[in-house]
């Protein structure tokens, strides 16, 4: 028996078990909460005139970004994080009851989506690129919540009241007395990337003039994202071996940042009014 005061992470990941492993489970519940919060904001988005596309065009648009997301998020992380499994075996990115997305790999997901969607519509890229970061946080909350309740993606021992004991941290069969509290990372994560963000980029968008500045919003939320994610991984134990000394979520995150930071100066320099005669 344990004599921690630390509360035991024993959350079952299935929400209603069907047969055997298969059931409703809540990762997959974030997914289709996070996809119709996301609908619903793109709705009031396009009734509010904050951008410029027509129902039909919506409805497209929105399977765009569920593909890009679904197929960013799957390769983007058998790329990041499993690339010498998936050499081996080709076939692991379609085994998704192994689970495995990457936020990273969605980000590129969404943004090739949008450009394909705006190739093929005639659409303003920079405008549906601020209707995406104002889409995106909802998922990210959701999903991160998931990842807790799943019992992954933990964080670094800690002996803080609200350090949490994630027995699927140690190897199986080790003693609950023998496994070191953890920060619970992942609600760090759901209250930083997901919270902090959806309040930001919902105020900016139907509050502010961000609208009348296309591509701006969508530069705000990269850059933020990618500081609030750097700050998140200091309290998470990696996942995947380090690159040059960093985690690969603040090591991608870097080039979010650096993307940010040229997409903001690119919409600074558009929104200035020529001088010249």
């Amino acid at each position: 028996m344990t004599t921690t005061t630390h509360w035991v992470h024993d959350i079952d990941p299935m929400l209603l078990q069907i047969r055997g492993e298969f059931g409703i489970r809540y990762y997959g519940l974030a997914y289709v909460l996070g996809f119709a919060i996301a609908f619903g904001l793109l709705s009031l988005m396009r009734k509010q005139e904050r951008i410029n596309i027509t129902p039909d065009q919506q409805s497209t648009l929105f399977s765009y970004l569920v593909l890009g997301v679904f197929l960013g998020g799957r390769v983007g992380y058998t790329l990041f994080y499993t690339l010498g499994e998936w050499i081996r075996n080709p076939l692991l990115v379609f085994q998704l009851w192994h689970g495995g997305m990457s936020s990273h790999g969605g980000f590129i997901g969404v943004t090739i989506a949008l450009v394909l969607f705006c190739r093929k519509q005639r659409c303003n890229l920079l405008q549906l690129g601020d209707a995406a970061a104002v889409m995106t946080p909802p998922g990210i909350f959701l999903g991160r919540i998931a990842n807790f309740i799943n019992g992954e993606l933990w964080g670094v021992p800690s002996n803080l009241p609200w350090a949490v004991i994630f027995p699927l941290s140690a190897p199986h069969g080790t003693p609950l007395s023998q496994i070191p509290p953890r920060h619970p990372s992942q609600l760090y994560a759901a209250g930083l990337e997901g919270l902090v963000l959806m309040i930001y980029t919902s105020w900016r968008m139907f509050f502010t003039r961000a609208p009348q500045k296309p591509g701006r919003l969508a530069a705000e939320f990269l850059m933020l994202y990618s500081v609030l994610r750097i700050v998140g991984e200091q309290f998470r134990e990696p996942d995947a071996s380090l690159i040059v000394g960093l985690s690969r979520g603040t090591f991608f995150s870097l080039f979010l940042l650096a993307a940010g930071i040229v997409l903001f100066v690119y919409t600074r320099r558009q929104a200035q009014p020529s001088t010249k005669r």
